[in-house]
């Protein structure tokens, strides 16, 4: 019997909790780098998707973006291959419970703690007019996200790593405190796919912002646009085409070719050994217009259909609810709090 019980906790699957907050506009470079593998991470996982609209409020914007960009998202990442029957896939907003757990726990994160935390301070740089307490607060409310849902695994990027840091201290403050509540997340920087960079500027990477120029090609990008871009983009100097490190624009042209078209880097070089840099970069255009198109058709389809996708909210809500308030009744019992 012992033998049994402790066969089945090793085959007990890991939790993944990841929150995407809906400002900008997704790129060619996050899809073939991450999003095109989100999909099949269920099949290894417990997967949880947030729409992180609470955590989009702390900048300015405007309530009709803010309504556009949510459901966008939304929609995007079950057309990238999220599919909420397989998934917890859910707004943030639409779950109360983040707001409540993050109130409490601001009560168990010390103040040096959080003013430690870098992104504040870049982002307080960037925009001094607008340095709010939810800024501030943000990380808090960051490891409620992560904490109500018992995550074993947060992948982040290296900039939000240190809000995973100060979730694993709040949690352990917590458990210490008051006995084990939260599971004790790690972080992970994820490993997917290709780095994709700018067309115009090879050494950057590919920005998100709406304002950005024709570096950047967006997943929601008709396909004449997608197609002017890489007619537009930044070659080096010399005919061949192979990567290398002195030919920064060439090899990220390669990269995106290869990861469009399934091709591993060396095959994609070979197949471009003889072709001059126009035709070259027709057909790295055409294979991202390609790997591109079954996204957007199914993100118009889901778009034309408002109904159908506030269903689709609604469900991936109250799937995310039942496991929240579990943790969440744990978290005002054990505080002290009269529950009826």
């Amino acid at each position: 019997m012992e033998n049994q019980t402790s066969q089945q906790n090793t085959e007990k699957r890991k939790r993944v909790f990841s929150a995407i907050k809906p400002t900008g506009n997704p790129t060619l470079g996050n899809y073939l780098g991450a999003m095109k593998y989100w999909g099949k991470m269920h099949e290894e996982f417990d997967c949880l998707f947030a729409v992180a609209d609470l955590h989009a409020i702390t900048v300015a914007i405007e309530p009709k973006e803010l309504r556009e960009n949510s459901k966008r998202l939304f929609a995007l990442l079950v057309a990238v291959g999220i599919d909420p029957a397989d998934n917890v896939l859910f707004l943030q907003s639409h779950v109360p419970a983040h707001a409540e757990l993050s109130w409490l726990l601001n009560n168990y994160t010390m103040f040096g703690e959080a003013s430690r935390m870098t992104q504040f301070k870049d982002k307080s740089k960037k925009a001094p007019e607008n340095i709010n307490v939810g800024l501030f607060d943000y990380p808090v409310l960051m490891a409620a996200d992560i904490l109500l849902y018992q995550a074993d695994i947060v992948p982040v990027g290296d900039d939000q790593m240190q809000h995973v840091e100060l979730c694993r201290t709040i949690a352990n403050r917590f458990n210490n405190k008051f006995s084990p509540t939260f599971t004790v997340p790690e972080g992970r920087v994820p490993k997917f796919g290709a780095r994709i960079y700018s067309l115009s500027d090879p050494t950057a990477k590919m920005g998100k912002s709406d304002g950005a120029n024709d570096g950047s090609v967006f997943i929601l990008d008709k396909p004449d646009d997608i197609m002017r871009k890489f007619k537009r983009a930044v070659t080096d100097s010399g005919r061949e085409i192979k990567a290398a490190d002195d030919k920064p624009g060439i090899t990220n042209l390669l990269t995106i070719y290869a990861a469009a078209s399934g091709a591993t880097l060396e095959q994609a070089q070979n197949e471009f050994a003889s072709s001059d840099y126009a035709t070259f970069k027709q057909r790295v255009g055409e294979a991202a217009v390609e790997t591109l198109r079954p996204v957007r058709e199914k993100y118009e389809a889901l778009r034309r259909d408002d109904g159908e996708l506030l269903r689709l909210m609604q469900a991936g809500a109250e799937k995310a609810a039942r496991l929240a308030y579990r943790t969440l009744e744990k978290v005002y019992k054990k505080i002290g709090f009269v529950r009826l």
